[in-house]
């Protein structure tokens, strides 16, 4: 990826390029409606998320709370649609499949793009998963949940919640799943 090609086109739709804009919407349209499959959405429910995830998308742009990109725009869309299914699933009160809770929490580089849609009922992993996550600190739930589920960067961290350096957030991420992983592990 390059980050100043992004950046670039960061700056233009910055400034208002319709037709820049319309060619993301067009590009990224189909790969997310395939995306948004693997999370069980049906047609009608994956072309409502993306709607709103460029929606949000474009005003995130226009009202200058994307400042620099460190990822694609894409990717950065790609985020904001994949935080808008697990707030529609949440709601709809589907159940993802977490067979690798466990290891998840572990593994820092573990995303959660492998969970796939099961049953109505939560997994014991994930009332381990829920509860303990409840259990933490609010900083350090907002923090992971920034990271894992909103899909923001480490620098997009700092920036959004004011942490002093990338060491501090890297640590502190690192504490929290720790500490996470050690509630879940630990028998009441």
């Amino acid at each position: 990826m390059d980050v100043e090609a992004e950046n670039e086109l960061l700056r233009k739709l910055r400034g208002g390029d319709e037709a820049l804009f319309k060619k993301i919407y067009e590009d990224n349209r189909m790969k997310f409606l395939h995306f948004a499959r693997k999370y069980g959405l049906d047609e009608d429910e994956s072309v409502d998320v993306y709607q709103d995830s460029y929606i949000a998308f474009y005003q995130n742009i226009l009202n200058r709370k994307l400042e620099t990109l460190t990822s694609t725009l894409s990717t950065y869309l790609f985020g904001i649609g994949k935080f808008l299914i697990m707030k529609r699933l949440e709601k709809n009160k589907r159940a993802v499949r977490s067979e690798k809770v466990l290891r998840v929490v572990g593994d820092d580089s573990a995303l959660l793009n492998d969970w796939e849609l099961e049953t109505d009922a939560l997994t014991q992993e994930q009332k381990l998963l829920k509860e303990h996550f409840g259990s933490l600190g609010e900083r350090c739930q907002k923090l992971l949940t920034l990271f894992y589920y909103r899909g923001f960067s480490i620098k997009e961290i700092i920036t959004a919640e004011g942490y002093s350096n990338e060491n501090v957030v890297k640590s502190t991420k690192s504490r929290c799943l720790k500490t996470l992983k050690e509630r879940i592990l630990t028998p009441l």
